[in-house]
């Protein structure tokens, strides 16, 4: 059986966390940032995880992740 390729853009967008979830990066935050809240903008920073049932999606596109 030959080795499962890894999606590459998805690896550049998600990582595992050791309990198994997956984290993301919050959208929105390109440019038009004068237009956007304090507020807006300081939980943009903050990291995000990916729902369980997307989890499923990305464990068949990073399978050594």
């Amino acid at each position: 059986m030959p080795k499962m390729k890894t999606n590459k853009s998805v690896s550049k967008r998600f990582k595992k966390t050791a309990s198994g979830l997956f984290k993301r990066n919050k959208a929105k935050r390109r440019h038009l940032m004068v237009n956007k809240t304090s507020k807006q903008k300081r939980q943009s920073r903050q990291v995000a995880l990916v729902h369980k049932t997307d989890s499923k999606r990305l464990q068949v596109l990073l399978p050594y992740a």
